[in-house]
């Protein structure tokens, strides 16, 4: 275990944002049911088969739960996560949100609900201060309620106000994913997609997001999914957290090894698989 984490030395002021409240804990908000993707290298070649990306996965994410997907490069980690948003449809299975099959949903009104907020963010050439408001706006939220829950979201992910003026141009990597994750926020999404979310970022920032996304789904019953390497991080935030409901999905060359509960995890043997995993990518 990597002793630089130190979650329980941060204190966080209550998030007052009302998100899913009305939910359930026990509400399985999204469900795959042996869901594969292919894909072909030339698509006009219909009686050529494609490539396995993802093989019949299949697993629930309940409201409320902080949810994990590991994998070796290559295992289809971002493709799990570019399904649930819709980015790419399943070549066969199905996925469900509050029992609704997604081809019944209009994409719009999913990725409402379902916000996916990607490893290398933009900002659409807008300054920082624009683009967390742009979504409100297109909502037509009121102005002051725009203002109120941006404020508020550039308070707890404390957002320099040097950053306010500029443009992703003018922003590291993990300062631009630290605004995308507010953006994403501020909209009060039911579920919260994450690309690896903490792997620009320094350490006492990775520790304050985690902790506030954990604050968030035991509080306002927001659920995420994340891609995520960093073993050491994840260890101790899962092991520091009050949220029972947190899995660990192991994903490798598209299969789902294993699901687990977070508190069940061997972290050793897990991280031993993941560097037998790369090393082999390494001689393929």
């Amino acid at each position: 275990m990597d002793d630089r984490y130190s979650f329980g030395s941060i204190k966080l002021d209550r998030l007052d944002n009302n998100l899913n409240t009305n939910l359930d804990r026990n509400t399985v908000l999204i469900s795959l049911e042996e869901v594969s993707l292919f894909a072909k290298l030339n698509a006009k070649a219909k009686n050529i088969p494609g490539y396995s990306i993802l093989q019949d996965i299949s697993f629930e994410a309940i409201a409320g739960s902080c949810n994990t997907i590991v994998g070796a490069t290559g295992a289809g980690k971002t493709f799990l996560l570019r399904l649930l948003n819709r980015l790419c449809e399943p070549t066969s299975g199905k996925i469900y949100f509050h029992n609704r099959d997604y081809q019944q949903i209009p994409i719009l009104e999913l990725r409402t609900s379902i916000v996916l907020v990607p490893q290398e963010p933009k900002l659409l050439g807008m300054t920082v201060k624009d683009a967390l408001a742009y979504p409100l706006i297109l909502r037509k939220i009121p102005k002051s309620e725009i203002q109120q829950r941006v404020n508020g979201w550039i308070e707890k992910l404390q957002i320099s106000d040097d950053w306010l003026g500029r443009s992703e141009l003018q922003l590291s990597l993990g300062q631009r994913q630290l605004c995308a994750i507010a953006r994403a926020l501020v909209i009060q999404p039911q579920v919260l997609l994450l690309d690896e979310p903490t792997a620009a970022l320094d350490i006492v920032t990775a520790e304050r997001l985690m902790q506030i996304l954990s604050q968030l789904s035991q509080t306002q019953n927001l659920t995420v999914i994340m891609v995520n390497h960093q073993l050491e991080l994840l260890q101790e935030f899962y092991s520091h957290s009050t949220n029972q409901d947190g899995n660990i999905l192991h994903l490798s060359q598209g299969r789902l090894l294993s699901n687990q509960k977070a508190l069940q995890v061997d972290w050793n043997n897990l991280k031993t698989s993941l560097i037998q995993a790369e090393t082999e990518d390494d001689f393929i």
